[in-house]
């Protein structure tokens, strides 16, 4: 009776401790994606007066244009119609940015291999579990490209399947994990149409 009790309880601290974790950050995503479009839409001025890097041509072709805020740096953001979010998306993933925003893990647009972890929170990738295939998916950069994707699959791998998750045969990859962290639950998404539009609508 007593374990039953403590059982419990320990449920729903964990329960009200997540949703606590899941308001923040929807907070975090309305304060930073207003000013990542800034940025995209901004003025040479606005863009003349933000801390971005590289802050000159990199000779490596994968590199994405980041710009510094609140502390962290982040290179764009992803548009998921079926689910109606924008994210914001940083420039590095660890587990306290991936409090406040989607992270890229590996990759770059640029080079057809971007994988982005979030949390499962509702206000980050806790739908993505939902999607078969079709659905539209956008990442828009800060040099203002609009890249295009469609979900081809969505499967389940263990957290260790590392090689597997960053495997280049996709073009994107979105992933979170499952409640309780048993498993990782990962979208894959081709490229579709002419894959890259500059300064267009998600419309």
């Amino acid at each position: 009776m007593i374990l039953g009790t403590v059982l419990v309880l320990a449920a729903l601290s964990l329960f009200f401790r997540n949703r606590q974790e899941d308001e923040r950050a929807g907070e975090s995503v309305e304060h930073l994606l207003p000013l990542v479009k800034e940025y995209i839409e901004g003025s040479a001025e606005v863009k003349e007066a933000a801390a971005v890097r590289p802050a000159r041509p990199d000779s490596d072709p994968s590199v994405m244009t980041e710009i510094e805020l609140d502390g962290n740096y982040y290179i764009g953001y992803l548009s998921i119609p079926a689910l109606g979010l924008e994210l914001p998306v940083m420039a590095q993933w660890d587990y306290e940015r991936l409090r406040i925003a989607p992270c890229r893990y590996t990759g770059s647009v640029k080079t057809d291999d971007l994988v982005i972890a979030a949390h499962n929170y509702s206000r980050h990738f806790g739908g993505i579990s939902q999607f078969s295939g079709g659905e539209d998916v956008y990442f828009t950069d800060l040099d203002g490209m609009r890249y295009c994707y469609q979900v081809v699959k969505v499967e389940t791998l263990e957290p260790t399947a590392v090689e597997e998750m960053s495997a280049g045969k996709y073009d994107l990859t979105l992933f979170t994990c499952t409640y309780g962290g048993a498993s990782r639950v990962t979208v894959r998404c081709e490229r579709s149409g002419s894959g890259v539009n500059k300064d267009a609508n998600d419309n």
